[in-house]
C-alpha cells in the first residue's frame, strides 16, 4: 500500500468513527499553559504535529497506564494530547479528574480502564468503577473481559459482565471498548469474545492491555474486524511503537490505536 493509499484509508476511517461517535476533528493547535491550582507543569516541551498527521492523529489514544506513573507524567501526555489532538488520553481511573480538567475545551477525551488488566473482578466492581470514573469525567471506558469464563465457555456469565458495564456507559453518555486479551485466546474464543461483546452493547472491541503475554497483531486485528463487521470499532493495542506498526493495525482493519508511543508515530509521519 502507498503513502497516498494509506493516507486516503485513514481519512475514511477517521471521518466515519469521528461522524459515529460525534467527535468533530479539531485542528491542531500548541498545547496551552498548564492550569493554575498546584499542578506540575509539563516535563518537556511539547511540539505540534504537521496538519497532514490529523487523521492519524484522531485515531489515536494517548496512553499512559504504568503503576509508576506520576503527575507530572500524567501532565506531559494531556499537553501531548491537547497539540496533537489525539482521540483521547488514557489513564487509570485515580488520575481522571485531573485528566478531565486538563482536556476540558479540547477535542480530546478522557478515557479509563475497568477491571484492569485482569478482567477477574467481580461485575459490580467494574460496574462501580465506571460509574465512578464516569462522574469524575471519563466519556470513554476500556473493560477487560472475564477471561477464565470465556475460556471455560461460560458465555453468558460474559456476556451480563459486558452488558452491565455498557448500560453503566451508555445511560451516562460514555462509550464503552471490550479489551478481549487476545494473547490468551485461541482464535474461536476471539471470535466468541467478539460476538459477546457486540451481543452486550459494547462500542469496539479492543486487543489488549498490554500487561499480559502479548499485545495487537493484523491477524487478530482482521480476525475481530471480520466478526464484527464495519459497524463496531476496533482497537489495536500493545506493543505499537512505530508509524509503520500503526499502518499495520490500520491496514488490518483498525479504526483505533492504543499507544504509548503516540508522539513518536505522528512525528513519524510528518516525517514522511
Amino acid at each position: 500500500m502507498t503513502d497516498a493509499e494509506l493516507d486516503l484509508l485513514v481519512a475514511q476511517i477517521g471521518d466515519e468513527f469521528v461522524a459515529r461517535l460525534g467527535r468533530p476533528a479539531a485542528p491542531v493547535v500548541p498545547a496551552p499553559a498548564p492550569v493554575a491550582g498546584g499542578y506540575d507543569a509539563p516535563s518537556a516541551p511539547v511540539v505540534a504535529s504537521g496538519p497532514g498527521d490529523a487523521k492519524l492523529a484522531a485515531m489515536i489514544d494517548h496512553t499512559l497506564l504504568r503503576a509508576d506513573a506520576t503527575r507530572a507524567e500524567i501532565l506531559q501526555v494531556c499537553a501531548e494530547a491537547r497539540a496533537y489532538s489525539f482521540a483521547s488520553v488514557c489513564v487509570n481511573s485515580s488520575w481522571v479528574p485531573l485528566v478531565s480538567q486538563e482536556l476540558r475545551g479540547t477535542s480530546v477525551k478522557t478515557c479509563t480502564v475497568a477491571g484492569f488488566p485482569l478482567g477477574a473482578m467481580a461485575t459490580a466492581a467494574k460496574v462501580f468503577e465506571t460509574e465512578e470514573a464516569i462522574r469524575c469525567g471519563a466519556t470513554e471506558v476500556d473493560m477487560v473481559l472475564a477471561v477464565g469464563l470465556l475460556r471455560a465457555d461460560e458465555n453468558l456469565a460474559v456476556e451480563k459482565d459486558i452488558r452491565a458495564v455498557a448500560e453503566a456507559c451508555h445511560r451516562n453518555g460514555a462509550i464503552l471498548k471490550v479489551i478481549l486479551e487476545t494473547a490468551l485466546l485461541n482464535d474461536a474464543q476471539k471470535v466468541a469474545a467478539c460476538q459477546l461483546s457486540v451481543a452486550a452493547g459494547a462500542d469496539f472491541v479492543k486487543t489488549s492491555t498490554g500487561f499480559s503475554k502479548g499485545g495487537a497483531t493484523a491477524n487478530d486485528i482482521a480476525l475481530m474486524r471480520r466478526t464484527v463487521g464495519p459497524g463496531i470499532g476496533v482497537k489495536a493495542s500493545g506493543g505499537i511503537r512505530s508509524l509503520a506498526d500503526a499502518r499495520t493495525m490500520i491496514e488490518a482493519g483498525a479504526s483505533r490505536i492504543g499507544a504509548s508511543a503516540s508522539v513518536r508515530i505522528v512525528q513519524e509521519s510528518a516525517a514522511k
